[in-house]
């Protein structure tokens, strides 16, 4: 009896499982605009103004339809994004640090900052509430700016918002005394006592689509909701030339702009930098590179851009044992190697060089050389793996001029550390292509021309990290609440 009434168990068991298979497979489709659909459909005017099916209103609809579908799903993987006020990027010598810098648009009105690039950090700060900062008039600043430089107000701004402790974000959420306080910042850089502090806020960056590469029917103008740095009180260097109005990290972490612009699916994970030999050059947003640059995987070392160069060579002579691991900084002037390292490539450029060591007062490199006639001394070669090259066609600098003499550098230092870093001066001639999508460090040489950037090359899946804070225009498509809000 036992065994019967199990054996109906079982079969009342199996007809209700495929009944209930049966139903999951089991769904009508009604399309938006049928008369079932306008029916269901909620909107804040009435279904009377949806499109009489097949008129001429209805297939333009589902074109504008389409290209908004086109353009979130390609959108990021052909274009590349631009700061609102151009691609460009600025220098002027040593007067400011011998950094890049480019102007970018901040907050609703728009208000421009004139940042320093720098890929060794990550985080977008500028002067704001300012209690110690650098001045900000152009006649400080003649030879980089022609138009003051500008204090951020957060309170000025209508799509500012506080961040608060409370979110994943904040390094410094253990010293607050409450998760509902502004989360506050310092960040200290590798220049003697050069820090930024402050208060992180959410506003909006105005950028543009390259319109060398832009899709059709796609607005040019893009609103990114980022983290920036209000920062308060600038210390060091900050307050003497370099970077008077703000930096803007592109490092790994987080919350850096490359990083939020990819999460929100408004770009492909990668960047560039371009430097020429005339002090300008580009800066552009989700390039992949050209498909004939040479490449080399970063390193998983403390979320930097850090590469393993395996050999220094002087010409075509390669120096034994001179492998070491170099940080890729466009926020450092200059090129550092390890001690050892350094001495081996200085001393066989010396040997190349048809004229005696002179000392030169204020500069800290030691083979520093005064001539009538420039030094001839072979390029220096960086090689990777895979036979990958990276060529520094000119490994002196001038340094000034006087009585048809002039004094040559040799812009290298010891670092003091078993890691070196190349600093901007050598990534000059070069466009250079941080691929955070592969991992991976990109080189091709460019005079820097925009036409000459090609838009970025599609690849399929995705990289993108879950909770971005949301663009405007996602907020748009979408009514998900920011997880910057929603976290707290």
């Amino acid at each position: 009896m036992a065994l019967q009434s199990a054996f109906l168990l079982f079969c009342a068991l199996a007809l209700a499982t495929e009944e209930t298979l049966a139903s999951v497979f089991s769904s009508r489709l009604i399309h938006r605009f049928s008369d079932e659909g306008r029916a269901s459909i909620k909107t804040t005017t009435s279904s009377d103004s949806l499109p009489e099916k097949r008129s001429l209103e209805y297939y333009q609809l589902l074109a504008r339809s389409d290209s908004r579908r086109q353009r979130m799903n390609l959108g990021a993987k052909f274009q590349s994004l631009v700061p609102s006020e151009g691609s460009k990027t600025i220098s002027s010598g040593n007067d400011y640090g011998w950094l890049h810098y480019t102007w970018i648009d901040i907050g609703t009105p728009s208000v421009s900052f004139l940042v320093a690039l720098d890929s060794g950090s990550d985080l977008l700060w500028i002067p704001c509430n300012c209690v110690q900062c650098a001045p900000l008039t152009s006649t400080y600043y003649s030879s980089l700016a022609t138009k003051d430089m500008n204090e951020y107000s957060p309170s000025s701004s209508s799509t500012s918002k506080v961040f608060l402790c409370s979110h994943k974000l904040c390094d410094s959420a253990p010293d607050c005394e409450s998760p509902r306080e502004q989360c506050p910042y310092t960040v200290n850089y590798i220049s003697g006592n050069t820090s930024s502090s402050g208060l992180l806020v959410e506003d909006i960056l105005h950028l543009t689509y390259n319109p060398k590469n832009r899709l059709m029917n796609v607005p040019s103008s893009v609103k990114a909701r980022i983290v920036i740095g209000c920062g308060k009180k600038q210390s060091g260097d900050y307050l003497t030339g370099v970077a008077p109005d703000g930096l803007m990290g592109l490092g790994l972490g987080e919350i850096s702009v490359p990083s939020f612009l990819s999460k929100a699916g408004l770009m492909r994970n990668s960047f560039s930098l371009c430097f020429d030999e005339e002090d300008s050059g580009r800066i552009y947003f989700g390039d992949m590179g050209p498909s004939m640059q040479q490449s080399t995987q970063f390193l998983p070392l403390n979320n930097k851009y850090v590469v393993g160069v395996e050999a220094c060579c002087i010409g075509n002579s390669c120096l034994k044992q001179t492998n070491f691991r170099a940080l890729i900084d466009s926020g450092q002037s200059f090129t550092y190697l390890p001690e050892e390292i350094y001495r081996k490539v200085a001393v066989e450029i010396d040997r190349h060089v048809n004229a005696a060591i002179t000392s030169v007062e204020g500069v800290e490199w030691e083979y520093c050389y005064e001539t009538s006639v420039e030094p001839k001394v072979p390029a220096i070669k960086l090689k990777f793996s895979h036979n990958n090259t990276f060529v520094i066609h000119k490994p002196l600098i001038v340094l000034q001029q006087s009585q048809g003499l002039v004094i040559f550098c040799l812009p290298i230092s010891s670092s003091g550390q078993e890691e070196g870093s190349i600093g901007q001066n050598y990534m000059r001639g070069y466009r250079m292509v941080f691929d955070r999508e592969n991992m991976k460090l990109g080189w091709s040489a460019s005079k820097c021309e925009e036409d000459k950037i090609v838009p970025p090359q599609a690849s399929p899946g995705s990289t993108s990290s879950p909770n971005p804070l949301p663009t405007e225009e996602q907020q748009s498509r979408s009514h998900a609440v920011s997880p910057a809000i929603a976290d707290f």
